[in-house]
């Protein structure tokens, strides 16, 4: 999709900490992603149009309270809700061993299946594309963030005077925990509105890249309050 933005928009696509071509610090903090996101929007020309993803969407969703040059925000289907609510709780030491004995690609299966709950035919779609061994490579980094969420609380208060618009995106097939997170956000953004995208789950930047841009371009050129 990012071609189709270029040609709209200059696009930063941001590397998160310990991620394709970012460095990683020795102790992990969730603050520190939310500054890292907060600091990139403040450093390029703005008004930014701030696009996170699942766990992106998370780090995007804090960064705007911390943000001054942010004009608005698209939320696709931040996971905020606790692991034991959608699967095994032991599913995060299951993964960090993966990890720790260097099966990679299968603790990036085990948490698109068994976390995301991503279907099998997605699956099959995702491990043919070129991008799969990069995701692999930084299956590292998913027991952290899992334990960063589940550390988390939504205080709908907190955000009562983010005055952006906000895109709330959810996928009309996905699990209905992702619609309960997206309920939860549009009552606590005061300028936030839904958009569901029909027969897409958690992945349309990929399953339907052209619906999931039109979406994004129409929250730019919006001037609804």
């Amino acid at each position: 999709m990012l071609p189709a933005l270029r040609k709209r928009f200059t696009v930063y696509a941001m590397d998160r900490r310990g991620r394709g071509r970012s460095g990683d610090g020795g102790a992990y903090a969730i603050e520190r992603e939310f500054e890292d996101v907060a600091t990139l929007v403040d450093a390029v020309p703005g008004p930014v149009l701030l696009v996170g993803h699942s766990f992106g969407a998370f780090c995007s969703l804090e960064a705007a309270l911390l943000a001054r040059n942010l004009g608005k925000l698209v939320l696709y289907e931040p996971p905020l809700v606790a692991v034991s609510e959608v699967t095994s709780p032991e599913i995060i030491g299951r993964i960090d061993e993966l990890v720790r004995t260097q099966q990679r690609e299968l603790a990036l299966e085990v948490f698109l299946r068994e976390v995301a709950r991503t279907p099998e035919s997605q699956l099959k779609l995702l491990r043919a594309l070129p991008a799969w061994s990069a995701w692999s490579a930084v299956a590292h980094t998913l027991p952290r963030e899992i334990r960063a969420v589940e550390g988390y609380a939504l205080v709908g208060s907190r955000f009562s005077r983010l005055d952006i618009p906000v895109l709330l995106l959810l996928g009309g097939d996905s699990p209905p925990f992702f619609a309960s997170v997206i309920d939860s956000l549009r009552q606590a953004l005061p300028r936030s509105r839904v958009a569901v995208m029909p027969q897409q789950r958690h992945l349309a930047m990929i399953t339907a890249p052209a619906l999931f841009v039109r979406e994004l371009l129409a929250h730019a050129d919006s001037t609804w309050e």
